[in-house]
């Protein structure tokens, strides 16, 4: 069951890749989203099973290398997952990434897609005339569509925890956030948080653009993470 609900958003996203019209494309990708969230309750364990979380760490290279380690991260937190950014390394800014196997999946696979789809946004943006920081606006930019995606992926994972009222779900993921954060704090005991500064228009444009991304397009690669251009 859950793999046919994988196919279904694949094919949903695959219309969503071939349409220009931006209606049509918003329905896709609404559709393809509520069904991301829905796999991602289908593959809960019934309740007593018990897993052990995973992680990961996911390296991003310039330019934009933390504005790109933003994005996977809140992706991964909208999914369920508990991400920290750990700074330079490898050639770019790394995220350490915690969560159970299906959600990591998840995050992987829509934040792949999302670095491509904010490459392909940014490069398309006109900066306004009257804008003397050009590279501060598009930061923004990148962070209000961040921000955006990120709000419209909890929507989706809430109603979709919403719907499975009464099938003790909510009693499964309460136990699996507790085991995350047990893992998390077992790798780093003292956590610091840090929000970033934004720029009135550049962040507002960046949000518009993220409430049009597509949230679940697949068939990207990691690779992609290094197309956004300065």
């Amino acid at each position: 069951m859950r793999e046919r609900t994988l196919d279904r958003v694949r094919k949903l996203l695959a219309k969503a890749e071939r349409t220009d019209n931006e209606h049509e494309r918003a329905t896709f990708m609404a559709a393809a989203s509520a069904l991301m969230a829905k796999y991602g309750i289908d593959a809960l364990p019934p309740a007593g099973t018990r897993q052990t979380p995973g992680d990961r760490v996911v390296t991003l290279p310039n330019p934009w290398a933390r504005e790109k380690a933003r994005l996977v991260s809140l992706v991964a937190q909208a999914l369920r997952c508990r991400p920290l950014l750990i700074g330079r390394g490898d050639g770019g800014q790394r995220v350490h990434v915690f969560g159970f196997a299906a959600d990591l999946e998840r995050a992987d696979l829509l934040a792949t897609s999302l670095l491509l789809q904010m490459a392909s946004g940014l490069a398309r943006v006109r900066v306004p005339a009257d804008v003397a920081a050009v590279r501060a606006y598009r930061r923004s930019w990148l962070l209000g569509f961040t921000d955006e995606v990120y709000r419209l992926l909890c929507e989706a994972e809430s109603r979709a925890e919403s719907e499975s009222a009464g099938t003790g779900a909510a009693l499964v993921l309460a136990d699996r956030r507790a085991e995350v954060d047990r893992a998390v704090a077992a790798h780093y005991p003292s956590i610091r948080m840090s929000v970033p500064r934004t720029s009135g228009t550049g962040y507002r444009d960046g949000v518009a653009a993220g409430r049009r991304a597509d949230l679940g397009r697949t068939g990207m690669t990691t690779a992609t993470a290094g197309e956004i251009s300065r």
